[in-house]
């Protein structure tokens, strides 16, 4: 009997070494020699570049208006705005599309409070893409045309040259994956970290 639970012992010993240290470490160290940005996860200083950041002000670019305008937080009536499933002003959000269909009075009433949200930030022209939600609320990502659109209202609170924030944008644009596969985005946050850098700010 003993011979047995000794025998069992060694092995649990042995499994847990390979399999809970030794395996997990090979796992770790192939994933940080391969693939090290992606191991490290995406979570930097100013947010996660995976997920859509609540951004507000004139001087910063804007992503999905999951949190502006009809669809804004109020911690108050502990509304946690739209689509946004991050804390946005302190209430928590949910990820979940509205699904207001094409014919609904409501989608049309926050299409028109959206148009007129960009007006009042100096947008005049905002595209689709800026006056409705995004599918989930997690969308980090806008068209290069949505962010082309907000030059004049960056420009006027910053200071910053167009032609400077045309090439920031073109700079931040990446292509459809694959050369083929959706179409071109630039990621808001990284967007935002390059304007931070010619506004000389650590943002």
């Amino acid at each position: 009997m003993w011979t047995h639970l000794r025998r069992a012992f060694v092995m649990a010993v042995i499994c847990t070494l390979v399999f809970g240290f030794l395996y997990a470490l090979a796992g770790t160290g192939v994933a940080q020699l391969l693939f090290k940005s992606q191991a490290d996860g995406s979570i930097g200083p100013n947010g996660s570049t995976l997920i859509g950041q609540n951004w507000t002000g004139r001087d910063w670019f804007h992503g999905r208006p999951d949190d502006a305008g009809p669809y804004a937080a109020n911690p108050k009536a502990n509304v946690s705005g739209g689509d946004n499933p991050l804390v946005a002003n302190g209430v928590h959000g949910e990820s979940g599309a509205t699904n207001l269909g094409p014919r609904s009075k409501t989608l049309l009433a926050d299409t028109r409070a959206l148009v007129a949200y960009w007006h009042r930030l100096g947008v005049a022209h905002p595209t689709p893409d800026l006056v409705t939600t995004s599918g989930s609320g997690y969308d980090p990502d806008i068209s290069p045309a949505d962010a082309l659109v907000q030059i004049p209202m960056v420009a006027e609170a910053t200071g910053i040259a167009p032609v400077r924030l045309r090439r920031l944008i073109a700079s931040q644009t990446h292509g459809p994956e694959w050369g083929f596969l959706g179409s071109s985005y630039v990621d808001v946050l990284s967007l935002n970290e390059g304007l931070a850098r010619l506004r000389g700010l650590s943002k």
